[in-house]
């Protein structure tokens, strides 16, 4: 089953956010966009990278009113030593939430039960709490950060433009499409 369309499940959890521990919540999801993005481990090699790359663009995510969380089966902890012990993780100013007992993880259907750990899963909720976008990936595979912007943008325009979807590639300012009998074909 499809996790598209459906609210995102009641969680409690620790994040690592601005030198502080805090809780979070589902609830603190709601009324705002958000990328919630998992990854395997802390202290890896891929994951920094796709964290960096995340980091670097978390500027223009907030302008279109996004939040970021990154999650991992990791504890808050190990978040905090990561960040403090590399330059990479260093420039991360989104919330890291801990997921030591994979509860997030598997709501989000992307545990790997034998290892405990996360598959490289992407999540773009909408204000309601709503998935709308849902992409998993082997973990030697890593994800592209101004493509995810790309897509958040796309659902964003979707959502505020009902009977109009965004072809591929699409870009704001170039044309949309509105689906209807006269279109069947042209394409």
């Amino acid at each position: 089953m499809s996790l598209i369309n459906t609210t995102i499940k009641p969680f409690k959890a620790t994040v690592y956010h601005n030198g502080a521990f805090k809780e979070i919540s589902e609830a603190d999801l709601k009324g705002k966009w958000s990328v919630v993005f998992f990854y395997p481990a802390d202290f890896t090699f891929v994951c920094p990278t796709e964290l960096g790359d995340i980091a670097d663009m978390y500027g223009e995510f907030q302008k279109i009113g996004v939040e970021i969380y990154s999650v991992s089966t990791d504890t808050h902890f190990t978040h905090k030593a990561w960040h403090d012990a590399s330059d990479t993780i260093k420039k991360i100013q989104y919330p890291m939430i801990g997921d030591p007992t994979g509860a997030i993880t598997r709501a989000f259907d992307v545990m790997i039960e034998e290892a405990g750990l996360a598959l490289r899963g992407t999540f773009v909720i909408n204000p309601e709490g709503q998935i709308k976008l849902c992409e998993i990936h082997d973990n030697g595979i890593g994800r592209d950060a101004k493509e995810l912007y790309r897509k958040v943008v796309a659902a964003q325009y979707v959502a505020s433009h009902p009977g109009e979807v965004c072809p591929a590639k699409w870009t704001p300012g170039q044309a949309t499409l509105k689906p209807s009998l006269d279109l069947v074909g042209k394409i």
